[in-house]
């Protein structure tokens, strides 16, 4: 994937904090000997000067930190954007944010995006950024002899490599989703487990197995 089409970008909404800085009077000028240039008067602490601070709401700030942990894990770089620090101008002009109501946005290379802290969840999060699979993913179609269906799943899920299992009617009984993590996954390693444990419960009558070449994912990912 291009990496341009790995940068996102977050827009965020801060707020705007005062703080003032205070400066107390010398010891000269609180024993009464001020002088007439003095900036204050025996006694009085004085305002040097005012400091803006920003700070996101809570909300923002878990949706910030979800998307930066989503994206890193997953291969993409995030950009964040305060608009309260950006010129007047640049955020008229913003065309992504046309319509936006609620803070924090998160915008895809691709123009899909997601807006408001109660939608930044890892499940929105994956589907904007969709990533390859590292492991091999297979799906196996199964031909079961009429029996005992209970004890043929419980005997399929004793595999660590069957991740579902899904129950079918027509020409096939069973589809088994199949995973084999790198570096020694390979569709021979596939086909193997297949024909030698699948096919070695007698009530399997036959199998047909397909291996992708290449596979993306919308789904988190574990680990």
């Amino acid at each position: 994937m291009a990496d341009e089409q790995r940068e996102l970008t977050l827009y965020v909404q801060s707020k705007r904090a005062i703080k003032t800085f205070i400066r107390t009077a010398s010891p000269i000028e609180q024993a009464g000997f001020s002088a007439r240039n003095s900036p204050g008067s025996a006694g009085e602490e004085q305002a040097m000067g005012e400091e803006g601070v920003f700070f996101l709401s809570d909300d923002q700030a878990r949706a910030a930190a979800l998307a930066e942990e989503v994206a890193k894990h997953r291969g993409y770089h995030l950009k964040v954007v305060d608009i309260e620090k950006v010129g007047r101008v640049e955020r008229m002009i913003a065309e992504h944010l046309r319509g936006v109501q609620t803070f924090p946005v998160l915008i895809s290379p691709k123009g899909p995006r997601l807006e408001g802290a109660v939608n930044f969840t890892e499940e929105k999060l994956s589907e904007l950024m969709p990533s390859e699979l590292k492991s091999v993913r297979a799906f196996s179609y199964l031909k079961v002899r009429g029996g005992d269906l209970d004890r043929i799943r419980n005997l399929l899920e004793t595999f660590d490599e069957v991740k579902e299992l899904h129950f079918l009617t027509g020409d096939w009984d069973i589809l088994v989703v199949l995973e084999f993590a790198p570096p020694t996954a390979s569709k021979r390693r596939v086909l193997d487990f297949v024909t030698e444990r699948i096919r070695g419960i007698p009530e399997i009558l036959d199998t047909s197995t397909v291996v992708p070449e290449y596979s993306l994912t919308k789904f988190p990912i574990a680990g």
